[in-house]
């Protein structure tokens, strides 16, 4: 699959095409829209083996394949700023800065990341086929990872070190893979698949609107 260097008219653009609000307003209002659609989406769980299934990543990997990646890393981050300052807006309702600077904090801010590099790719023509949906997620999904395993692992090494043990792993890295990977891998290929079907779908939808 090749990387075009053009660029593409993101999903928002197709839906609310600039010109119709200020800038400035236009980003703001899809900003908060887009903020307020992951709170929600992070307070949905669906049951399943081997940990719950939340909707979080799922919403961060849309919003920035369907806004691109400026306002897609901007939204990501209002809602961490949303977070910081109180609102509940992360998993179970819950806020604060101790939430970014706990376990999961680096899987919090991999999600900035995470839209950013969907969002660039989405301006390039991915997303808008089954195949290009499912490279773009899996790239939005590793850079959650990179930031979010090295975090857990520090954590780990520190004041979270009994779960080394715990675990059944012999390092802090180790034991990061095992508890905030392994565990999600089963869930992750579901919101992909759910993301492959629902993008190329969103596409051809707008194209039938426009006409």
């Amino acid at each position: 699959m090749a990387l075009s260097t053009g660029t593409f008219g993101t999903l928002i653009d197709a839906l609310v095409p600039a010109g119709r609000l200020p800038k400035a307003l236009r980003w703001a209002v899809l900003a908060v829209l887009g903020s307020a659609f992951v709170a929600l989406s992070a307070q949905v769980q669906v049951p399943l083996w081997p940990v719950p299934v939340t909707g979080q990543t799922f919403a961060v990997l849309v919003v920035g394949m369907a806004y691109g990646w400026r306002l897609g890393a901007a939204t990501l981050a209002l809602y961490l700023a949303e977070g910081a300052a109180g609102a509940p807006v992360f998993a179970q309702f819950s806020a604060g800065p101790g939430v970014i600077a706990g376990p999961t904090g680096g899987y919090i801010v991999g999600f900035v990341l995470a839209a950013a590099l969907v969002g660039f790719l989405a301006e390039r023509g991915w997303g808008r086929t089954v195949l290009s949906t499912i490279a773009a997620m899996l790239v939005g999904n590793v850079a959650i990872y990179l930031l979010g395993v090295p975090w857990l692992a520090q954590w780990y090494g520190g004041p979270g070190a009994e779960y080394i043990v715990a675990s059944g792993a012999e390092t802090a890295f180790g034991a990061a893979i095992a508890k905030g990977v392994v565990p999600f891998l089963v869930g992750d290929a579901l919101k992909l698949a759910l993301a492959a079907c629902l993008m190329p779908l969103a596409w051809r939808l707008s194209r039938a609107w426009r006409d």
